[in-house]
């Protein structure tokens, strides 16, 4: 790589004057620069008040569906019918582990990604 510097890394990328005008207007705007993809590209920056929020949240759907898990081993540990078919129950679990892993998700804390509740969730009375 020719340029007006003696000492390029090794691993530097040649890039264009336009992009190298993008990646800058970008980053003044508040994005991040990602240089672990080449060429590089600009990212959303994450705020940590958004990762915070959004922990909130997840730690508050996991609180609030913790009930419907407690009845229905209730229910099998006094062997009465359950309220939940084991479908629904396997869906219930699947939803909270989503939820549990979603903070280490690539895609945390974008909201639009969140782990989505069954329907029927909204249906159950306390």
């Amino acid at each position: 790589m020719e340029g007006t510097h003696s000492d390029i890394p090794a691993d530097a990328v040649e890039i264009s004057s336009e992009l190298y005008g993008q990646l800058l207007d970008g980053q003044s705007s508040g994005q991040a620069i990602d240089f672990s993809i080449s060429p590089p590209a600009l990212k959303a920056r994450v705020v940590q008040g958004t990762a915070a929020m959004e922990r909130a949240l997840r730690d508050s759907l996991l609180d609030s569906t913790e009930w419907l898990s407690t009845r229905h081993r209730d229910e099998l540990d006094m062997q009465r019918p359950t309220t939940l078919t084991a479908e629904q129950f396997s869906e219930l679990l699947t939803y909270r582990q989503a939820l549990r892993d979603w903070p280490q998700s690539e895609a945390f804390p974008d909201g639009l990604q969140r782990p989505i509740a069954p329907f029927w969730i909204a249906e159950q009375n306390q």
